[in-house]
């Protein structure tokens, strides 16, 4: 038990801020609680863990099985949930209200709610934890070149919804012109929690 808590403290002060991050484009209830069950589910399943893939990897394929029964759960009137087809967007209240000033970033986060959650989920691994084809196939488990085609369609489907937002011509431009410079600097607004824990990755 005592190495449970210490592997899980650890864990927990060098990864806080990717997973809050995580959690936090997606709902805007229970995030600490959220990261807390990904960090112990983590250590619990670490005897699983063989190296066949980095820990990164691991713990945000823990931390997406865990953000769908959390969705699952809250949403139950909308039965079995498909990832690949529905966005945080329609998902309606609770899920959709992380506000940011900047209006490049305030069009790429509504952007990115508008996608569905596995795009989604592909776009923020590549953008923003510098994940790549292989790692971001081990999270969403699904064969490395379907990966880099979801990361192509959602690039795609982020443009389309990009240009669907009304907001000055302007900022939508610069926001398109220059997504992985906005991409970069949501990341680090995201990745911002009320926590002390916030300060390393």
């Amino acid at each position: 038990m005592v190495g449970d808590a210490s592997a899980g403290e650890l864990l927990f002060d060098r990864h806080f801020r990717s997973l809050y991050r995580f959690f936090r484009n997606k709902t805007t209830d229970g995030i600490d609680d959220l990261v807390q069950d990904t960090m112990l589910a983590c250590v619990k399943g670490r005897d699983r863990f063989r190296g066949d893939a980095s820990f990164r990897t691991y713990m945000f394929a823990t931390a997406r099985r865990i953000l769908f029964r959390f969705i699952e759960k809250r949403q139950r009137t909308l039965g079995k949930i498909d990832f690949g087809v529905t966005s945080i967007q329609d998902l309606g209240r609770g899920f959709d209200q992380v506000m940011v000033e900047r209006g490049e970033q305030r069009i790429l986060l509504k952007a990115l709610r508008c996608i569905p959650v596995d795009y989604q989920i592909a776009l923020e691994l590549y953008y923003w934890e510098g994940m790549r084809g292989p790692e971001i196939a081990t999270v969403l488990d699904i064969p490395e070149p379907t990966a880099r085609s979801r990361i192509r369609r959602g690039l795609e489907q982020l443009r389309r919804a990009i240009d669907d937002i009304h907001e000055s011509p302007d900022v939508l431009a610069s926001t398109i012109d220059n997504l992985e410079r906005w991409a970069a600097s949501l990341r680090e607004y995201m990745g911002t929690g009320r926590d002390a824990h916030a300060g390393s990755e």
